[in-house]
């Protein structure tokens, strides 16, 4: 049997599944390689297994079992797919497939990135590599639009690197025209600064103490009252009060020319104090970012700061909570990557459907309901 791209080993996949009303609505391709419709089918089933609330290969076998065929994914003389056979699946795809197509689905519902901000940032897959340290193992830079909740490309990070080369990658893949992207410090480089502004696009980079000499001249740009603007804002919840202040001052403040003249555009330093007030005492922060934008107001810049967490809040948060992604053991193959993958789809659908439900309340109520799956489903723009 020929392989099929894509797939290492397509042999064990059953033949003769036919078309059904919810491979339409995940916009599969029925007249596509038998074989490469077939692991489309075993890939989308991953997929609404984790809207469901499902979490490994077993949960996807029994998802198989009782609810394939009241979508007619199996016909009644068919074998519904064992743990392993989902196993054989997720470890041969390529990975590269599965990315292209999540980052589609996230571009499918904006027409450009312009005026938006992306943010960038690591997250290792600790469950699939657990004796691994920082970047070894399976780790995946994403690139994600806070406002709207999309991610819109990602990039895996080999054993032999960091992050610092697989960042320019990731900014290849994407149209940043007119977006601000915002990088953790790991990212704030010189090279990427300049790779962000000849996309005609704008930086916003936090500054820590892996560039001291940068660090060190916007704290006495703070220090020595250079200080054009201030904004604050306060949230309270859950027995807790987070006061944050922002600082901007122009980066002409910085006294050092030979650090200065090293970062290619910049225009705007900030600083972001934040007190965070629990019953058990008080707690405080301070962050630094420099920017190639002059915009006049600090609000401006707090936004920035806060849309940056958004990919911790509102993606990773999520996978590890939510979906439990650090408790998957699954490391065969490219099994940890495919998986990963498809629970963002998974989480990526459950955010873009719009009711009153938590997003674990929307897993569990289309665990339940065949209806309300669908009805995620078709307003996936798969």
């Amino acid at each position: 049997m020929r392989s099929v791209p894509g797939v290492k080993d397509s042999a064990h996949l059953k033949q003769d599944l036919p078309a059904s009303q919810w491979v339409g609505a995940l916009g599969v391709n029925m007249s596509a390689h038998l074989r490469v419709r077939k692991a489309i089918v075993g890939l989308s089933a991953g997929c609404a297994l984790f809207l469901c609330g499902g979490e490994d290969y077993v949960d996807m076998s029994e998802f198989a079992h009782v609810r394939a065929r009241d979508f007619n994914l199996l016909t009644d003389n068919d074998t519904s797919p064992s743990p392993d056979t989902f196993e054989r699946l997720m470890s041969a795809v390529c990975p590269e497939e599965l990315r292209r197509c999540l980052s589609e689905h996230g571009r499918s519902f904006l027409s450009s990135l312009g005026e938006k901000q992306v943010a960038i940032d690591g997250k290792k897959l600790r469950g699939a590599s657990p004796g691994t340290t920082v970047t070894q193992g399976d780790y995946i830079l994403s690139a994600y639009v806070t406002e709207n909740h999309l991610l819109v490309g990602q990039e895996s990070v080999t054993d032999e690197e960091n992050e610092i080369p697989a960042i320019p990658r990731l900014l290849d893949r994407l149209d940043i025209e007119g977006a601000v992207a915002s990088i953790d410090a790991a990212g704030t480089r010189t090279a990427i600064a300049e790779r962000i502004l000849e996309g005609n696009a704008h930086y916003f980079l936090a500054v820590k103490d892996n560039q001291p000499s940068l660090r060190e001249v916007v704290r006495y740009a703070f220090r020595c009252g250079s200080v054009t603007d201030t904004s604050s804002e306060m949230e309270t919840g859950h027995g807790r009060v987070e006061e944050s202040v922002c600082r901007i001052a122009s980066a002409d403040s910085m006294e050092d020319e030979a650090v200065l003249s090293r970062w290619p555009g910049v225009r705007t330093v900030v600083e972001v104090t934040s007190t965070v007030t629990t019953p058990e005492g008080e707690a405080s922060s301070v962050r630094h970012y420099i920017s190639d934008e002059d915009h006049p107001h600090a609000a401006y810049y707090a936004m920035l700061a806060r849309g940056h967490w958004g990919i911790e809040n509102q993606l990773h948060w999520h996978l590890d909570v939510t979906f439990k992604e650090d408790d998957c053991r699954a490391g065969k193959g490219f099994a940890a990557q495919n998986l990963s993958t498809v629970r963002k789809l998974a989480l990526q659908i459950a955010k873009a459907h719009s009711d009153n439900r938590s997003i674990r309340k929307r897993l569990f109520r289309a665990s339940l309901s065949q209806d309300y799956l669908l009805e995620l489903l078709r307003g996936a723009r798969i």
